[in-house]
């Protein structure tokens, strides 16, 4: 199933945290097909001073939605990441990775939302996307 991703990275090397990311994301999920340009951006939903490097990839998976969301999640862990909110409140991460759109299936699943339920507010997410949809 080809499916879009969204990768953010505000804490480190961030160009380096997005490359290792993906590298890894081809391990262990699927063949990365497209990969758009890096776009940069300040936070959004906290406040920080630590602007983010994000980018989209295009995936095809075999995985089911929800083995690709444990999948991300433990690349995500991996890396060091620990909660995505402290209390509620988004917080500065070495990596984020998104499930975007998985071909044109919707979830609805208390943990996982299909498509992406706030991408058309961020141009982080969209401008990337656009970039490398056909």
């Amino acid at each position: 199933m080809q499916t879009y991703l969204g990768l953010g990275s505000n804490l480190g090397k961030k160009e380096h945290n997005i490359n290792f990311a993906i590298q890894q994301i081809a391990e262990k999920v699927g063949k990365v097909i497209r990969r758009s340009t890096y776009y940069y951006s300040a936070p959004v939903g906290f406040s920080s001073d630590n602007h983010f490097v994000n980018a989209v990839i295009l995936v095809d998976t075999q995985l089911t939605p929800l083995d690709l969301l444990h999948q991300l999640q433990s690349i995500e862990m991996k890396m060091g990441r620990t909660e995505k909110t402290k209390e509620g409140v988004y917080e500065d991460r070495i990596i984020d990775i998104d499930i975007l759109l998985y071909g044109d299936m919707t979830v609805d699943l208390p943990g996982l939302k299909i498509p992406h339920p706030l991408m058309h507010e961020r141009d982080f997410v969209m401008n990337p996307l656009r970039e490398i949809q056909y």
